[in-house]
């Protein structure tokens, strides 16, 4: 019992902790999701080949690995079942496990799993850490983070639901030309939904995808801002070379590497 419970410190410190090999562990997380988010979008129209199912058993056995780990530790784990990206995990792990069965027909529900790169409370926090560039454009990156997982989450969701539905809708690249079309609202008009539930869709695209697309012109052109909670008001932004809070005055100790 007692080395479960060290066991399960140990696993907690990696996901949770403030150390330098918990922060390196995060980062190989992080470009983890990024390689499997890269190799769903490449093969999601491809053929089923062997070694593609062998490739979908190790992604698979390694993105279990990780939700079973983050579900062990977890304090509350109805809580944790409910968060978007353990979800879109569980649905990942369904397509991958469907295929042998169903072919290629559910691979593009596994683009979803860009999801995963919305930002956690600790990967945040090692960015802001280590990286002066972030610390200044936080929130452009955000922003285009945020634009470009919607990006690729409605992608796939338009071809589940129209794909071979709509005229001209017959591949993902077709899905994803025709969500950026509609988020820009450039409308060329050589793909267009005729169903009123490819229009609903498409009206979801441009109200939701013009606001994350306005944020990220917002956080471009805005001037640079640093967050950092001021000890008197909790003013949480402020200029990179501030040394005291506009809001009220109180001197500030914003950390800095020097360089302006």
């Amino acid at each position: 019992m007692a080395e479960d419970r060290q066991l399960k410190d140990r696993v907690r410190l990696l996901y949770e902790g403030r150390s330098k090999r918990a922060t390196r562990f995060r980062y190989a997380l992080l470009l983890f999701d990024a390689v499997t988010i890269v190799f769903f979008l490449a093969t999601a129209a491809m053929p089923l080949t062997p070694a593609l199912l062998v490739a979908d058993a190790v992604i698979g056995s390694l993105i279990a690995l990780d939700l079973i780990l983050r579900l062990w530790i977890a304090e509350n784990k109805a809580r944790f079942l409910r968060r978007i990206y353990v979800i879109v995990d569980i649905i990942v792990l369904a397509s991958l496990l469907a295929t042998p069965f169903l072919g290629q027909g559910l691979a593009v529900l596994r683009v979803i799993r860009s999801l995963r790169l919305i930002h956690s409370y600790h990967l945040m926090h090692d960015l802001r850490r280590d990286s002066l560039l972030f610390r200044r454009h936080e929130d452009t990156f955000v922003a285009a983070l945020n634009l470009l997982v919607f990006i690729f989450a409605m992608t796939a969701i338009v071809f589940v639901l129209r794909g071979q539905e709509e005229p001209g809708l017959t591949t993902y690249v077709d899905a994803l030309y025709f969500t950026v079309a509609t988020l820009t609202t450039t409308g060329f008009g050589d793909i267009t939904m005729t169903t009123p539930t490819g229009r609903l869709l498409s009206v979801g695209i441009m109200v939701v995808g013009v606001g994350l697309f306005l944020q990220l012109v917002r956080a471009i052109f805005s001037p640079a801002k640093v967050k950092h909670k001021c000890p008197e008001c909790g003013l949480t932004k402020h200029d990179v070379d501030a040394i005291h809070c506009k809001h009220c005055g109180h001197d500030l100790k914003i950390e800095t590497e020097g360089a302006l």
